[in-house]
């Protein structure tokens, strides 16, 4: 079992920043790749973001590269999202996930199907 807690979401302004986080207890973290995704209201969960199991490989969307980075620290067992440039398109609920295996095709890290483990979210609202 994996226990995934997300924080850091908020309300912020369109141009500003904020930093979600998300801390991993249980199974041995390192071991396999994690992800963020988004949900917006009436909509359905999107890949945002994802890194492989030693950091070294990042994975975006296209609606957020160059303006998220994804950021995975296995000394303390999370990975983080910093969001830049917000604009109210990135209002959504943010999950961090866990995938079930290991990979480094960015298909199976958009593939919700291939996580195993989700928090229980985070709200993120960007104001125009």
């Amino acid at each position: 079992q994996v226990q995934l807690v997300e924080s850091g979401g908020g309300l912020v302004q369109a141009g500003g920043s904020l930093r979600l986080s998300c801390a991993a207890s249980g199974r041995t973290f390192s071991i396999y790749g994690m992800g963020w995704f988004r949900q917006a209201p009436g909509k359905e969960r999107e890949f945002v973001a994802g890194i492989s199991a030693s950091g070294g490989t990042r994975y975006y969307a296209d609606s957020v590269k160059g303006r998220f980075t994804i950021i995975r620290n296995n000394a303390n067992n999370t990975v983080s999202l910093q969001m830049n440039s917000l604009t109210p398109e990135d209002t959504a609920v943010y999950y961090c996930a866990d995938r079930r295996a290991a990979s480094l095709l960015y298909s199976d890290y958009a593939d919700q199907r291939q996580y195993d483990y989700w928090g229980q979210g985070t709200q993120v609202t960007v104001s125009s």
